[in-house]
C-alpha cells in the first residue's frame, strides 16, 4: 500500500522538474541562441516478489513477480538543433549556420556560446556589449606589405581600429589591357598635321600615386610606326603631360636605363598575324624580357614633385612595373584586332592616406576593414570552436556555455574546416525552442502530475479504508 503513495511522489517531484524545464524553455522562446532543454524519465529499482523460474519437463517456465517503485529523471539534455536565422542589417550580428560556436573570453575564463549580438567597446574591442566578454580570434600582421593571418595561434582579443589612418600607398604595379585597332590611319611624325597626329594616335589615362599620396596621371599614347610594318606600334609614356614641370619620364625593359629625352618615353609593340603580342622593345631595342609568370614588365619611372632630394644630388624618382600581359594571349594584355581601339581594364595598387570606415565579416569569420581612400585591409577573423559532445557543456547564465569533463576538450579553429559551421553577418541565430511543442508537453506534463496526484489520492483512501477495519 505504501509503495504507490512513494511511487506517487516521485512522479509529482519529477514531473515539477520537467515543468521546471519547460517553463525555462517558453521564458527563452525569444532569447538570441537559447538552446531548449529536453527531460527524459525512466523507471526506478523494482521490488521483486518472486523470481523467475526455468522451464522444466512437466511444465513451462515462470516469469518474475516485480513491483515497481516509481520513476526517475533519466537526463536533461541541451538540444543543439539549429535555431532560425533572422536578418537585422547590423554589421557586426553573427551567426552561426551549422555547427560551432563563438569563443569568448572574460580574464583567463573561457566561455562558449551561440550568441552572436556583438559590437565595439571604447577601445575598438569587439564585446557582447551586455556582459562585456571579448569575442576571439586572430589578428592579421602586416609581412612584406600584405595582411596576413595566423590561425595556428592561440586565438586573442579582436581590436576593430575605427578611424585607424590608411597611410598612403606609392604605385608599384600597374596592370594595362586594351584593344588596338588594326585599320588605325598611318602618318609619318615628320610631315604629319596636327591633327593627323590626333587622328592616328590612340591615348589611354589613368590614375596613379607617389609616396604623398597624390594623384598623378599616367598617359600612354599609342600609334602605328610608319616604318612598314602593319604589326609594329610605337608608344610613348609621359606622366603628368600638362604639368608645368616635365617628370622626365623614363620607361625601359628591367632596369635598363634608356637615357634621356623623347626616346627615354617611348617602347615598340609587336604583333603576330592573329593579333596577339608578339614582342617588346624598348628604344635602344631590348627584346621582350618576361616575368616568373610568362609577363611582359616594363619598369617606368618619374620625377616627384617638391620632394627631397637623393643622395646623388638628383630629385626623388618614382619607379612602377608596368605589366602588358602575356605573349600570345587574348586575356588580360595588349590586342590587335581590326574594332575600335579600347580600354576595357586596368590595376594599380596605389591610393591616398584614408580612415578606416567600416568593416566587413564574411562566411570565413575574416574581418575586412573598408578605408575612406578605396582600399581593404584584413583586420583578423573570428575563431570558432567545436566539441566531441557538445551536449556534455555546462550553462554558465548568459547564454554561455563552458567544458565539462564530458564534452571533451574545445577544437578552436576556423570556420567551414572539420564540420564546423560557416558565419553570417548581419544575421542572428534566434531561440530553437518550438512553442506549439512546449504548449504540449507541458499539457501532457500536466496530466501526468495531476494523475500522479491522483495515486496518492486513492492510496491514502485505500489506508483510510484498512484504518477503520477495526471500528
Amino acid at each position: 500500500m505504501m509503495r504507490s503513495l512513494y511511487a506517487g511522489v516521485s512522479g509529482l517531484q519529477n514531473h515539477q522538474t520537467r515543468m521546471d524545464v519547460i517553463g525555462n524553455n517558453i521564458s527563452n522562446v525569444n532569447t538570441t541562441g537559447f538552446k531548449r532543454g529536453r527531460v527524459n524519465f525512466q523507471d526506478m529499482i523494482s521490488q521483486q516478489i518472486a523470481g523467475a523460474a526455468r522451464p522444466q519437463e512437466e511444465v513451462g517456465g515462470v516469469n518474475p513477480k516485480e513491483v515497481g517503485l516509481g520513476m526517475s529523471v533519466a537526463s536533461i539534455d541541451t538540444v543543439f538543433t539549429q535555431g532560425n536565422l533572422q536578418s537585422t542589417g547590423i554589421g557586426t550580428d553573427v551567426a552561426i549556420q551549422g555547427n560551432g560556436f563563438f569563443v569568448m573570453k572574460n580574464g583567463d575564463q573561457t566561455f562558449y556560446t551561440r550568441a552572436g549580438v556583438f559590437g565595439v567597446d571604447a577601445n575598438g574591442t569587439l564585446v557582447n556589449p551586455a556582459n562585456g566578454l571579448r569575442v576571439q580570434g586572430w589578428m592579421a600582421e602586416r609581412v612584406g606589405g600584405e595582411s596576413v593571418l595566423q590561425t595556428s595561434a592561440t586565438p586573442t582579443d579582436l581590436v576593430i581600429p575605427v578611424g585607424q589612418k590608411d597611410p598612403p600607398h606609392a604605385t608599384e604595379n600597374v596592370r594595362f589591357k586594351c584593344n588596338l585597332n588594326k585599320n588605325m590611319p598611318v602618318f609619318d611624325d615628320a610631315t604629319a598635321t596636327e591633327a593627323q597626329r590626333r587622328e592616328g594616335t590612340w591615348s589611354t589615362e589613368m590614375d596613379i600615386y607617389d609616396s604623398y599620396g597624390r594623384s598623378h596621371q599616367l598617359q600612354m599614347n599609342f600609334r602605328k610606326s610608319p616604318d612598314g610594318d602593319p604589326n609594329h606600334w610605337v608608344v610613348t609614356i609621359n606622366v603628368d603631360p600638362a604639368a608645368d614641370v616635365d617628370t622626365a619620364t623614363r620607361v625601359g625593359l628591367g632596369t635598363t636605363d634608356t637615357g634621356d629625352g623623347e626616346a627615354a618615353r617611348t617602347y615598340d609593340l609587336f604583333f603576330d598575324n592573329y593579333g596577339t603580342l608578339r614582342s617588346v622593345r624598348d628604344s635602344v631595342g631590348n627584346e621582350t624580357p618576361q616575368d616568373a609568370n610568362g609577363n611582359i614588365v616594363l619598369q617606368a619611372s618619374f620625377n616627384v614633385a617638391d620632394s627631397n632630394e637623393e643622395a646623388d644630388g638628383g630629385v626623388y624618382r618614382q619607379t612602377f612595373n608596368l605589366d602588358l600581359g602575356q605573349i600570345g594571349s587574348m586575356e588580360n594584355t595588349i590586342t590587335q584586332s581590326a574594332s575600335s581601339s579600347s580600354t576595357k581594364g586596368f590595376y594599380q595598387d596605389g591610393y591616398r592616406l584614408g580612415y578606416l570606415d567600416n568593416f566587413k565579416i564574411d562566411q570565413n569569420g575574416i574581418i575586412t576593414g573598408v578605408y575612406s581612400n578605396g582600399s581593404t585591409r584584413t583586420i583578423g577573423q573570428l575563431a570558432m570552436a567545436s566539441f566531441t559532445n557538445q551536449g556534455g557543456l555546462e550553462k554558465q547564465g548568459d547564454t554561455m556555455f563552458a567544458e565539462s569533463i564530458n564534452s571533451g576538450m574545445a577544437d578552436i579553429g576556423t570556420a567551414r574546416v572539420a564540420g564546423k559551421g560557416s558565419f553570417l553577418a548581419g544575421t542572428l541565430e534566434m531561440s530553437n525552442v518550438d512553442l506549439t511543442e512546449q504548449l504540449t508537453d507541458m499539457i501532457v506534463t500536466q496530466r501526468g502530475f495531476e494523475s500522479n496526484a491522483k495515486t496518492i489520492q486513492t492510496g491514502d483512501s485505500m489506508l483510510e479504508t484498512v484504518i477503520n477495519l477495526k471500528r
